[in-house]
C-alpha cells in the first residue's frame, strides 16, 4: 500500500499519514519503556537507574542510524514524488549498500568503546556493572535497529505508514513477553531486557522484509539496480550523513547532560530515567508530525509543487501545536500515577519513593510547558530536510548542543536537578530560532522561482 502525498487535501493526507506513525512511534518507544518499567518493578531501583544511565549513549549510536536511514528515505521520497520508478529502486540499492558499511563500523566501534564511554560520563559505581551488561548487548544489535529503520523509512517514503506500525506492534509484544521470560524465569537480569529488545527488533526487520518482498515491487531492487554509481551514493550521503550528524550532535548534548546528571547520584538518575520515559512517550505525536512533514515536503518538492508545500506546512504546524498543548496537560494530570508505574514493591523506603516522584514531576512540569517550541522545531526542521536542505538543520543541531551543554553544566551546578530539567527546553528554543527563520527565507525564494517558471510556461 502506497500513498501519493502530492494530490488531495493536504490536511487529510497529513492526518491520515501521521496517525499510523504516531501509534508506531509509541510502540517503538515501548521497547525502552517496557524494559525500564519491567526492570524497575522486578529487579530493583538501581537496575532501573542503570538502564537509564545508558540512554544517552544508546541514543547516540541508534539515533545516528535512524538519522542516516531517514536521510536516505528523503531521496527515495523525492524520486517517488517525481514518478521516477527506476530512481526509487536505485535509491533502495544505494541505501542498502551504505547502511551495510556504516553498520559494521558503528557496531564494532560502539561495542569496543562501551566501557570507556560509561566511565567518561561518570556512571555511578553502583550502576556500572548492570549498565555495561545492558549497553553491550544493545550495541551488538545495532544492525537490527538499522535494518528495521531502513525498511520502515523506505515504506514511509512511498506513503505507506501503516504496515511499519503493524510490525512495531508485533515486535513490542515480543519484547514484553521476552522481558518477563528472560528476567523472571531465566534470571538474566538487565542482560535479558537488552536481549529481548534486540530480538524484537530482528523480528520487526524480518516482518518488514517479507512484506516488501511479497507486496511492494516498487521497493525491490533487482539486477542492474544494484549497479550504483558514485553519483548515486553521493546523492544519498549528501542528505543521509548530515541528518545522522544532526542526531549525533543532539546526542552529544544529551551525553553531556547525562554526565552532569550522573554527578547528582543514583536517585537523580533513576528519577530522570522515569520522567524521561514518560516524556518521550508524550512527544511521540510531535515527532510523528515531523516525520510526516519531511515525507510530505520531499514528495511535493520532487513534484515541483511549492505552494502545496507551504500550505501543508502551515496546517501541520497548527495541528502539531494543538497536540503539544493537549499532551502537556495530559501528562501533568497523570504524573503521579505514571511515575508510580515504574516503582516496584522492592522499593520500600517511603522517602526514596517520595523524592523520586517529586524530581520526576519537576522534570515533567518544565518540559511540558515548552512542548510548543518542540512542536514547531520538529515541523520546520523536517520540512527543510524534505526540501533537501541539510545545512540549516545541522546548524540548528549545533545550537541545540551548545544550549543543552551550557544549561546542563551551569544550571545543574547552581540549581541541581531543576537545571538538568531545563536543559532540553532551552535547547529546543535555541534550535527553533534559526530553523524558523531559514524556512521562511527558503520557501519564499522557492515560491519566487515557482512563480517565474509558471509565468514563463504561461507565456509560451
Amino acid at each position: 500500500m502506497k500513498k501519493d502525498l502530492t494530490v488531495g487535501s493536504p490536511l487529510k493526507l497529513i492526518i491520515y499519514f501521521t496517525i499510523p506513525l504516531l501509534i508506531g512511534n509509541l510502540f517503538q518507544q515501548l521497547y525502552n519503556t517496557a524494559d525500564t518499567m519491567i526492570v524497575g518493578r522486578t529487579i530493583g531501583f538501581d537496575a532501573l537507574a542503570a538502564v537509564g544511565a545508558t540512554g544517552a549513549l544508546v541514543f547516540f549510536v541508534i539515533g545516528f542510524a535512524q538519522g542516516l536511514t531517514g536521510g536516505f528515505s528523503i531521496i527515495t521520497a523525492q524520486k517517488f514524488g517525481n514518478k521516477d520508478a527506476a530512481g526509487v529502486r536505485k535509491s533502495i540499492a544505494s541505501s542498502f549498500i551504505l547502511s551495510f558499511i556504516i553498520n559494521i563500523v558503528l557496531t564494532l566501534a560502539s561495542v569496543a568503546l562501551s566501557g570507556w564511554l560509561l566511565h567518561i560520563i561518570s556512571t555511578p559505581e553502583e550502576l556500572y556493572d548492570n549498565a555495561y551488561k545492558y549497553i553491550v548487548i544493545i550495541f551488538w544489535g545495532t544492525g537490527a535497529a538499522i535494518l528495521f529503520n531502513l525498511f520502515s523509512n523506505m515504506l514511509r517514503a512511498i506513503g505507506n505508514s501503516k504496515w511499519p506500525l503493524y510490525f512495531l506492534i508485533a515486535a513490542c509484544i515480543v519484547n514484553i513477553i521476552l522481558d518477563y521470560l528472560f528476567i523472571l524465569y531465566f534470571n538474566m537480569g538487565v542482560s535479558g531486557a537488552a536481549l529481548a529488545t534486540v530480538i524484537s527488533q530482528i523480528t520487526a526487520s524480518l516482518l518488514c522484509f517479507e512484506y516488501i518482498r511479497r507486496f511492494v515491487p516498487e521497493l525491490q531492487a533487482k539486477g542492474s539496480d544494484w549497479k550504483v554509481t558514485k553519483h548515486d551514493l553521493w546523492e544519498h550521503i549528501r542528505v543521509g550523513i548530515p541528518m545522522a550528524v544532526q542526531v549525533a550532535i543532539i546526542a552529544v548534548g544529551i551525553v553531556i547532560l547525562q554526565w552532569a546528571l550522573n554527578r547528582l547520584g543514583a536517585l537523580a538518575v533513576g528519577a530522570f530515567t522515569v520522567a524521561q520515559r514518560i516524556d518521550v512517550l508524550a512527544v511521540q505525536c510531535l515527532l510523528s508530525f515531523g516525520i510526516t512533514m519531511a515525507t510530505y515536503s520531499a514528495q511535493n518538492y520532487g513534484a515541483g509543487d511549492i505552494p502545496r508545500i507551504r500550505h501543508g506546512i502551515r496546517q501541520g504546524s497548527i495541528i502539531s501545536v494543538a497536540f503539544a498543548v493537549m499532551s502537556g496537560i495530559l501528562i501533568l494530570s497523570a504524573a503521579d500515577f505514571s511515575v508510580k508505574l515504574f516503582l516496584g514493591k522492592n522499593i520500600t523506603d517511603p522517602a526514596k519513593i517520595e523524592e523520586t516522584i517529586y524530581l520526576a514531576k519537576v522534570y515533567l512540569t518544565i518540559n511540558c510547558s515548552m512542548y510548543v517550541f518542540l512542536a514547531l522545531l520538529l515541523v520546520f526542521r523536517s520540512a527543510l530536510q524534505g526540501l533537501g536542505n541539510s545545512i540549516v538543520p545541522t546548524f540548528a543541531g549545533i545550537m541545540e548542543l551548545i544550549m543543552r551543554t551550557v544549561a546542563a553544566i551551569i544550571l545543574s551546578e547552581y540549581i541541581g536537578f531543576t537545571g538538568i530539567a531545563w536543559a532540553s527546553p532551552i535547547a529546543w528554543v535555541g534550535a527553533f530560532i534559526p530553523v524558523f527563520a531559514a524556512y521562511f527565507y527558503i520557501i519564499k525564494r522557492l515560491m519566487r522561482k515557482y512563480e517565474i517558471k509558471k509565468a514563463m510556461q504561461k507565456h509560451i
